[in-house]
């Protein structure tokens, strides 16, 4: 099954001590990489490479990011992203607007969700997704 690879996963996974200090994360990102099942789009990809300070990193980064073709979002995913983000806010959760369109093309295309954003959590009980657990 094919996963959305938050942001937060990219930017653990990409430091250079990432295998040392995240070793789970890392294996499982390099198994969704080795069998094609890693799915991203247009403000992952603009949250990853938002802040790199030299352009050859820019590059480089930009570079290894576009091997991963973008989800194609429709009107339903932005506005089932609405309606998640209604439904966990009339419980008291929070959580950004690209957080919640993950939530909704993972949800719409029956994908799984790489993070280790907290948040992610909080929002299962009430909205239909599924994470992919790292454990502890």
């Amino acid at each position: 099954m094919s996963a959305i690879v938050d942001t937060v996963i990219w930017s653990l996974a990409l430091r250079r001590d990432a295998s040392r200090q995240n070793p789970q994360v890392v294996e499982i990102l390099q198994s969704l990489i080795r069998t094609q099942q890693v799915a991203i789009f247009g403000s992952i990809r603009q949250e990853i490479l938002s802040g790199i300070r030299h352009q050859t990193q820019f590059d480089r980064l930009r570079n290894v990011l576009r091997a991963y073709p973008d989800i194609v979002l429709s009107i339903d995913d932005y506005e089932l992203a609405s309606e998640f983000f209604n439904t966990c806010r009339s419980r008291g959760i929070q959580g950004s607007n690209t957080d919640f369109l993950i939530c909704a093309v993972a949800h719409r295309r029956n994908y799984q969700i790489f993070t280790t954003d907290r948040d992610f959590e909080n929002f299962q009980p009430y909205i239909p997704i599924t994470l992919i657990q790292v454990k502890a």
